[in-house]
């Protein structure tokens, strides 16, 4: 019988958005100026840590589409954002 995910397990785009909301509020505060500089140092190295977490989110979710926009090829499927690279009026 397959194992059902625990009902605290978050979906990938809830995590993708917790962790997104997260990080604005982060940079919210960093921006704010009234950190130490120790308090700013461990800020900043959980918002990479967020970061990273969000970009990984986004490459999943993009391999995601190119896997069910062709599932037989998704070798053949162009990367994101590189449409209209070669002509300037795209």
């Amino acid at each position: 019988m397959p194992k059902k995910p625990a009902a605290t397990e978050a979906s990938p785009v809830a995590d993708f958005e917790n962790a997104l909301t997260q990080l604005e509020t982060l940079v919210e505060r960093m921006e704010g100026g009234e950190l130490s500089l120790e308090e700013s140092l461990g800020a900043y190295e959980r918002g990479v840590g967020l970061y990273r977490r969000c970009q990984q989110a986004l490459e999943d979710a993009e391999l995601r589409v190119k896997l069910l926009s062709d599932p037989a090829a998704p070798e053949r499927a162009q990367p994101f954002g590189d449409a209209g690279l070669d002509d300037p009026d795209a």
